[in-house]
């Protein structure tokens, strides 16, 4: 008889930052009983063209969901229950998620027409059991409210699954991390924590949201004319810091942005938003003095549709920004946005906006932990195995690296896909498992390496040439049509693909008569006409759509 096993399968988040998934399983190999935490998405970008999210792919435990007790989330952000309204309904599933994440969630299914997910509201540090799993909610701190680690026991041992989190001992909102309950577990025997990777390259501590509070209201108070701040809206933390800088200032705070109102709109039904905050509306806002007024902004990331893009594009119906006006960032720049954000930022100082960023001011703290921080997490915790996650393959490998310095007896780096057996004698990858992408496209998902997404890939390189080729029999009845878009016809753009046409025609007539007849041997002549020109005159071979019409005789 083969033998209980608990094993751990990330299907996204490792080897990415983003996009998290992860799946806990308990049994024998023929009857492993499952549990997901988290189901994150992460964004598209140039290479993804008209694509807005991107998911892991589930296949693998949607074969599987009959034996998935449940999905368990440890915070709101997008990139842990960004997905839950496209796949929960897929996997059958009851959710489990404390308060504020689960109102985030519920309007998510709400927007999406989704009412048959079951959505198990939970509270800080509850304690209950799924399957063969004891669940445990352990508090912790993070740059959205109510973030907590979770506590897998098994007969086989236990595991701390941390999601993301940071040492903070001045939050500004919230409790601080439950480190108690971690000696505890660290003491018992802790036999796997599975935990963030993010910042394991940078030294030191990621620092406290009490200190940015404090350098915020001595910056917003040194400013004159409008002052417009941006953050992540998921920060509310950093929100209710920005406002009471505000108010500190005498300046009222007007919200731009969906993302922004939704997040206070459930910070403030959940109880968590401070009483007494008030928000003057946009079309109100611009009657103050400039000096009064604090405009606290989406689109930190320079996300083309956020409020402080259209701002900056002189395009917002509320707000205009000029000289003597501010502009802060209060936010870092995640990896991959770069160029959107120094455009945003280049496009505010053309209207002669002052720019000040955390590499001015100290305006931000990270959410995840630093070195000293995971260092303290470990001694807390003390597991015997380490299992680095929410990370790119190099955090992973230093994260598995640097705990094997900490004390740690053995660690493992995975990639998505890898089956993990933690216990008996772990870890050791066991398996492979299909893991992917599952791409959003309008409302429809489609999976990696959709013909769609290849096509629209060849279509932002090279554009596509349209030809038009009318038979009368074997012979040609009207010239060679073509069209291009997003191509270059040659040096002089009013070239105009003039040569183009005769080229095809030569390629069709050089066909024997019966080949003309075959409408896959003209359009393969037609290809091939096109590939040599462009080769020629521009070095690059757009796609190429050929329509062939006959006239019947």
């Amino acid at each position: 008889m083969s033998k209980k096993e608990l094993v751990f399968l990330p299907l996204g988040g490792s080897g990415e930052i983003g996009m998290n998934m992860n799946l806990y399983g308990f049994g024998t190999p023929a009857n492993r009983q499952w549990l997901m935490i988290d189901c994150g998405v992460m964004f598209g970008d140039l290479s993804t063209p008209g694509i807005d999210l991107i998911c892991p792919d589930p296949s693998f435990i949607l074969e599987e969901k009959e034996a998935l007790h449940g999905l368990l989330l440890t915070h709101g952000h997008e990139d842990h229950i960004g997905a839950v309204a496209l796949l929960a309904p897929k996997l059958g599933c009851p959710v489990y998620a404390t308060p504020f994440t689960a109102a985030l969630v519920a309007r998510k299914l709400e927007e999406n027409g989704e009412f048959d997910v079951e959505l198990n509201i939970i509270d800080m540090n509850e304690r209950f059991s799924l399957g063969p799993f004891d669940i445990e909610y352990v508090t912790l701190t993070h740059s959205i409210p109510e973030p907590s680690g979770i506590i897998l026991r098994t007969e086989l041992g236990d595991v701390l699954h941390t999601g993301d989190w940071k040492i903070d001992e001045k939050p500004t909102l919230g409790p601080t991390t439950d480190s108690a309950s971690i000696k505890k577990l660290g003491d018992e025997g802790l036999l796997a924590m599975v935990c963030d990777s993010t910042n394991v390259l940078s030294s030191g501590e990621s620092g406290s949201e009490s200190a940015v509070r404090k350098s915020l209201t001595k910056l917003i108070a040194e400013q004159e004319g409008r002052v417009a701040v941006t953050t992540f809206a998921s920060n509310v933390s950093r929100v209710v810091s920005i406002c009471e800088a505000a108010m500190a200032a005498d300046r009222s705070v007007c919200l731009l942005g969906r993302s922004m109102l939704r997040i206070v709109d459930v910070a403030r039904e959940t109880g968590i938003l401070p009483e007494g905050l008030q928000f003057v509306e946009p079309r109100d806002a611009g009657f103050l003095p400039r000096q009064h007024v604090l405009y606290l902004c989406t689109g930190s990331q320079g996300e083309a549709r956020a409020a402080l893009s259209r701002i900056a594009r002189n395009d917002h119906r509320d707000l205009t920004l000029s000289a003597g006006d501010t502009v802060i960032f209060s936010s870092k720049i995640i990896p991959g946005n770069d160029r959107e954000i120094y455009t945003l930022q280049n496009d505010l100082v053309e209207l002669g906006v002052k720019i000040i960023t955390e590499k001015d001011e100290f305006v931000h703290v990270s959410g995840h932990p630093c070195r000293e921080e995971l260092r303290a997490m470990y001694d807390w915790a003390r597991p015997e195995i380490s299992i680095p996650v929410h990370g790119e393959a190099r955090h992973l490998e230093e994260h598995a690296n640097f705990a094997l310095e900490l004390g740690t007896k053995r660690s493992f780096a995975p990639r998505n896909g890898d089956l993990i057996r933690i216990a008996p004698d772990g870890p050791e990858r066991i398996d492979e498992v299909p893991a992917g992408r599952i791409y959003l496209d309008g409302d429809i998902l489609l999976p990696d390496g959709a013909a769609p997404i290849k096509e629209r890939r060849k279509l932002s390189y090279a554009g596509i040439l349209m030809v038009s080729v009318v038979f009368d029999g074997h012979k040609l009845a009207d010239d060679i049509g073509v069209d291009g878009y997003g191509i270059v016809g040659g040096e002089d753009e009013s070239d105009d693909l003039s040569d183009l046409p005769d080229e095809i025609e030569d390629a069709i007539l050089a066909l024997p008569k019966p080949k003309r007849a075959d409408d896959e041997a003209v359009s393969l002549a037609v290809k091939r006409a096109v590939r040599i020109y462009f080769d020629d005159v521009w070095g690059k071979r757009p796609v190429v759509m050929t329509q062939i019409h006959r006239i019947a005789g």
